[in-house]
């Protein structure tokens, strides 16, 4: 299915997709720098590997940015009411991140009318690295 343009999300409709860049031991060094999580696991090799793993990964959360950038990209920041992302698998040292969402339901509360949108990020192989939702105020939409 075609992605939507946000202002005419129907039920079902796909958002477009966000493709980022490979993630690198760059990637992952900055992003230590920028939210101060600097566990060995992501940015020391030798400790990856003597806890056996075949090399540092991503951050959960770096991937949950991506998610979130990618659904700035689809609404205005402040028509966002929730997000939340789970971690499905690991993100390797060159995934290329994939972040889409869709259209699910259509939710009235307390007299405002919602969108709750389900988001995924997926690998250049298709595998899913993490599954979220979203909900989103309807009258930023139109």
């Amino acid at each position: 299915m075609a992605p939507t343009p946000f202002g005419t999300l129907k039920i079902g409709d796909d958002l477009p997709a966000l493709t980022f860049p490979p993630i690198t031991r760059q990637t992952l060094a900055l992003y230590a720098g920028a939210s101060g999580d600097h566990n060995p696991m992501h940015i020391d090799s030798d400790f990856a590997k003597q806890a056996g793993m075949e090399d540092v990964f991503a951050h959960g959360m770096l991937g949950m940015a991506y998610l979130g950038r990618a659904l700035i990209n689809w609404v205005p920041q402040k028509a966002i009411r929730q997000f939340s992302a789970r971690f499905v698998a690991i993100t390797h040292l060159g995934d290329q991140l994939t972040c889409r969402g869709t259209a699910v339901e259509e939710l009235e509360q307390a007299g405002e009318q919602y969108v709750r949108l389900r988001l995924s990020a997926t690998d250049q192989n298709g595998e899913i690295k993490l599954q979220g939702e979203a909900i989103v105020l309807r009258s930023y939409l139109m």
